[in-house]
């Protein structure tokens, strides 16, 4: 692999154990990896970046997403329903997805990602109608080249049983189980430095039983893979839970064994104090997603409790059906600002917010090779040019929350340059985003 240094940075945010930020400093990366940090490197034979004009962050991590989403992004008879309502309006379009409608929505969802910084992805996929794979996914991460921690997803309790979903999307458990090993045999690395690494997350409390979500404990960590689920997102789901488990979520996750840190939550926007102190105590970390929350209604997370519990906490853009966008600074900005709309203007700062969107996160999926700008750590960096429109006038650039831009000059993963000058390089992305189009036509018609 070709040495790369990105020369002369402007600003660099390390996110390291210190949160350093350094100035007109190099970063030479090799063999996927930050050989040094320093002022005049210069090893032989080099590509040289100039980045001058730049602040340099981590690569940003996503620790929630439903790739398949991108598909049915502003479908018109969802756009102002809650959760439950929103998603049995889409189950039906979503049992007519194939294994090629994966596959080009995950390469969208995840170019989408790339080009508002993110090098780092989760994506909880908990249905496969018409032959779907989970490694539809897996093989469209590996194409675009981001680094990918797909979740083998289910669902086993249909509307006939008093689950949400149609009976037509649910799969026997034996069978979810049998699959969860299939892929993580063949598709999980658990390396440093690792381009995917899988885990299991039957969707949600109202859409599996209880069996199921005590033997994904237990497959998990007899394989050593994370386990993830949505919990506590609103307060139908918390009506749910004392309705069906006379308990609330906190106590059924616990009851259930999934608590700990292999562990990590989608939403928790109504966890209440105990639960948090819950979390906190065994580790275990939580996705936060809050343009998905505002959009359908939910709430505010209580991000500044659980951080100030010592909860792990990282950003998720959530699907593209509930977003409907998927750029993960612009969530990172949209966290600092509800948090300052539910406790005060200096209830998180924009350095804390980005904090959540890379390192944090990363620590959320078990990734402490990723996420900081460290020697030795994985060479996953995003340059941020300063000198445009959406900076002019910014006293503070690093302050890349308040300002901007949203967009990423230049992206690495693993040292690989996957966007450059604000295009992606590893895939033809007019080609896919007129296919997704077509695709997206083609459903409304069905």
């Amino acid at each position: 692999m070709q040495d790369i240094v990105i020369k002369n940075a402007r600003h660099v945010l390390t996110m390291d154990n210190t949160r350093r930020e350094l100035h007109g400093v190099d970063l030479h990366l090799r063999d996927g990896v930050i050989a040094a940090i320093g002022a005049g490197l210069t090893p032989d034979g080099a590509d040289i970046i100039d980045a001058r004009t730049c602040v340099v962050t981590p690569g940003l991590v996503n620790t929630h997403h439903h790739l398949y989403q991108t598909l049915t992004r502003a479908v018109p008879a969802g756009q102002n329903a809650l959760l439950f309502g929103w998603l049995q309006t889409l189950y039906p379009i979503w049992g007519h997805l194939t294994p090629d409608h994966f596959h080009v929505s995950t390469q969208i969802g995840l170019a989408e990602l790339a080009l508002s910084g993110c090098t780092l992805s989760s994506d909880h996929l908990y249905l496969y109608p018409n032959g779907a794979r989970l490694e539809d996914t897996i093989h469209a991460a590996a194409e675009l080249g981001l680094r990918f921690h797909p979740t083998r997803g289910a669902m086993s309790i249909g509307e006939s049983e008093g689950g949400l979903p149609p009976d037509a999307l649910v799969e026997k458990e034996d069978a979810i189980l049998r699959d969860c090993m299939r892929v993580i045999d063949a598709f999980h690395d658990a390396a440093e430095g690792s381009m995917c690494r899988v885990g299991i997350a039957p969707c949600s409390p109202f859409s599996v039983s209880r069996d199921l979500m005590r033997e994904a404990a237990l497959l998990a960590r007899d394989k050593g893979v994370m386990l993830h689920t949505h919990l506590a997102e609103n307060e139908e789901d918390i009506a749910y839970s004392l309705e069906m488990f006379g308990c609330r979520p906190g106590q059924y996750a616990q009851d259930l064994g999934w608590v700990g840190r292999d562990v990590w939550h989608a939403h928790c926007v109504k966890l209440d104090p105990a639960e948090i102190a819950l979390f906190a105590e065994t580790g275990t970390g939580v996705a936060h997603c809050p343009c998905s929350n505002c959009r359908l209604g939910s709430g505010i997370a209580p991000v500044r409790a659980m951080r100030d519990a010592g909860v792990r906490v990282g950003l998720g853009v959530d699907g593209s059906a509930s977003n409907d966008a998927g750029n993960l600074v612009a969530e990172a900005r949209q966290a600092m600002l509800l948090q300052r709309v539910a406790r005060g203007a200096d209830a998180m700062s924009a350095r804390e917010a980005l904090e959540i969107a890379t390192r944090s996160g990363a620590d959320v999926l078990g990734r402490a090779d990723c996420g900081r700008l460290e020697v030795g750590k994985r060479a996953d960096i995003a340059l941020w040019d300063v000198s445009g429109l959406s900076s002019a006038g910014s006293w503070d650039p690093a302050a890349l929350l308040l300002a901007g831009p949203t967009v990423v000059r230049d992206l690495f993963v693993e040292g690989r340059q996957i966007v450059r000058d604000g295009q992606i390089t590893t895939l033809d992305l007019g080609a896919l985003v007129a296919r997704q189009n077509q695709m997206a036509v083609d459903l409304g018609n069905a």
